[in-house]
């Protein structure tokens, strides 16, 4: 699951992971044993990694990303699983919030315009959704 939130003056919400201080990344997650919908889990994802409720405005955008899971997360999935399929949501927020981060998973938490938040994400997963939402939305060009 791969949640952009982002805010309409166009300022996109990054999170800097706590195992690994160079990772920057949008919120993200994978869904539990007993879930089977894609929003359902975008938006625990949500709550649980910033505290912010989800909204009538979470966007479904109907589009996933398949790749493949790197050795350091794969304790993360059953075994022999290779592959990952993420699916893409969108939160746009009317300004900027605090967030409440789990310390266990996130930092840091930081507002960037559009292309400076491409730009530091890790993921490339991650760098093309900021860009699509970007386009679509004709924000902070």
């Amino acid at each position: 699951m791969l949640v952009v939130v982002y805010t309409r003056a166009g300022k996109v919400l990054l999170l800097r992971r706590s195992d690994k201080t160079d990772f920057w990344q949008s919120v993200t997650g994978s869904m539990r044993w007993d879930e089977s919908d894609p929003e359902i889990t975008a938006g625990r994802e949500l709550r649980e990694e910033t505290s912010i409720e989800v909204t009538d405005d979470l966007r479904d955008w109907g589009k996933t990303f398949r790749f493949q899971i790197l050795p350091q997360w794969a304790h993360r999935y059953a075994p022999g699983t290779k592959q990952n399929i993420e699916h893409m949501f969108s939160l746009e927020l009317p300004e900027e919030v605090v967030i409440t981060m789990n310390p266990v998973e996130h930092a840091e938490f930081v507002w960037l315009p559009f292309a400076e938040a491409s730009q530091r994400v890790t993921s490339w997963t991650n760098r093309e959704a900021i860009d699509l939402i970007q386009a679509t939305c004709n924000l902070g060009a």
